[in-house]
């Protein structure tokens, strides 16, 4: 019986870090087998700022989900975001010695190896190379060049950095927590996975993640990814207002903002107010709903138009660079009322609250199919893309009754999940061969594999 492909994904956020386990059911669609939260300690805007309050957070989500599933998590996928992220367009050819020879797999992969010895600035590195359209020999629009003949292989190239520094910190937290990193992708990338459909890709979409410590963007047009940034202001930003602004402190207002607030003041009546309890034995405070929408509102517009300009920047406004399928909103910052009606009035664009339900079996857990765990839900899919045996089920003995009981687990079952690493190199080779008409997979794939042993290598070193 062919073994279970159970994936990991690990969105590792300014306000909470989130484990999620997931499989395709018999119907294609993702099956969430178990989730596991935590508060983020020791990441601000995106990046890590303290290694050991992050494993702690790591190893508490890790843990709960492990415990709500049954399943010990071998490996995962990571999401990278931050405010160091920048993207650029590049375009690059090679010159094949045999014209008369099909195009093939190493060709590409030749063509994306000459990309990534790009000069970077100083302490950069590139995360993604993603092809946009290839030329054969002039011949412009090649969608898929595997197959065809040519002298000349050329493409144009979206390509996303970040700090190295940056992404080998949240590398070296992974490793410490006790587990394996598979792979790592762009938060957006993953996000847009998890909430746009093919045909929001086709006609042209912005998709706005808007997180606690970073706001993302990834614009898609003819189902190719076209500009990716990372505004490093989310909704945490908002909350500091708020505090400030009534004097308060930042529990209740956060508890103001999700539970009260609204990004359009024009809602509100004057008379809306609410009670505060005032600390050790204080007045309480009483707080005006039109004033903390005024707040919120200053804000998110603040956010939104810095979203648009980066919008405008990819050239929003040529017709035919228009996105047809106008604004997709996602992460906890698209729960907030009348942000949807915000950002219309903006952008002048047609905007919708993207769930990531789409993927996602019938049975799952309302909870899920929250725009808050879109990256999550997007990360678990680029694992299952892996096809990396990412969890193994734990025996019924194992199973930690008490939270206390963490390293144990590993301990015990460390033959069996050696087994388990020397069957994978096979089996991933399988997979590279069968899959060789799938060139964007391929290419992903390829990258990453060399890309993760980089940074395993750089880890072992340091120690």
């Amino acid at each position: 019986m062919e073994k279970e492909n159970i994936a990991v994904g690990l969105d590792i956020g300014t306000t909470k870090i989130v484990a999620m386990i997931g499989k395709k059911n018999e119907y294609g669609k993702l099956e969430i087998l178990g989730v596991g939260k935590s508060k983020s300690l020791g990441v601000a805007r995106g990046v890590v700022n303290n290694i050991t309050q992050t494993i702690q957070s790591i190893q508490q989500a890790v843990l709960e989900a492990e415990n709500n599933s049954g399943y010990k998590i071998k490996d995962v996928v990571v999401g990278i975001a931050g405010q160091h992220i920048r993207s650029i367009q590049h375009s690059d050819y090679i010159s094949r010695s045999n014209p008369e020879e099909v195009i093939g797999g190493n060709d590409i992969d030749l063509l994306i190896n000459q990309v990534h010895k790009l000069a970077m600035l100083p302490g950069e590195e590139i995360i993604h190379v993603l092809p946009q359209e290839f030329k054969i020999d002039g011949q412009s629009d090649v969608k898929e060049p595997i197959g065809m003949y040519g002298g000349r292989l050329e493409s144009s190239f979206h390509v996303v950095v970040g700090q190295a520094s940056s992404i080998r910190n949240v590398g070296r937290c992974i490793q410490s927590s006790g587990i394996e990193l598979s792979g790592l992708t762009l938060e957006p990338l993953a996000s847009s996975d998890a909430v746009l459909s093919q045909e929001e890709k086709e006609a042209g979409v912005a998709l706005i993640d808007i997180g606690g410590g970073t706001t993302d963007l990834a614009i898609f047009k003819d189902g190719i990814i076209r500009h990716t940034a990372v505004i490093p202001f989310g909704g945490n930003v908002i909350t500091d207002d708020i505090k400030e602004g009534c004097s308060i402190i930042e529990k209740q207002a956060e508890l103001l903002k999700v539970k009260f607030g609204s990004a359009w003041p024009g809602e509100n009546k004057d008379n809306e107010i609410v009670s505060i309890p005032g600390l050790r034995g204080r007045e309480p405070k009483e707080i005006s709903l039109k004033n903390l929408s005024k707040i919120i509102n200053a804000r998110i517009v603040e956010i939104i138009e810095q979203v648009f300009t980066e919008v405008r920047a990819y050239g929003h406004e040529d017709p035919r660079k228009k996105l047809i399928a106008g604004i997709v909103l996602t992460g906890g910052g698209a729960q907030l009322k009348h942000i949807k009606q915000l950002v219309e009035y903006i952008t002048g664009m047609d905007t919708r609250i993207g769930y990531p339900n789409e993927h996602l079996a019938g049975n799952s857990d309302q909870e899920i199919s929250s725009p808050l765990y879109a990256t999550a839900v997007g990360l678990v899919m680029n694992s299952i893309e892996n096809k990396t045996q990412s969890a193994v089920k734990m025996q019924a003995a194992i199973v930690p009754e008490k939270v206390s009981y963490y390293r144990e687990p590993i301990v015990e079952e460390k033959p069996e999940i050696k087994e388990e690493v020397y069957v994978q190199p096979e089996k991933v080779l399988q997979v590279e061969s069968v899959k060789e008409e799938s060139t964007e997979n391929k290419i992903r794939r390829s990258f990453f594999d060399k890309y993760v042993d980089k940074i395993k290598e750089f880890l072992d070193n340091a120690e």
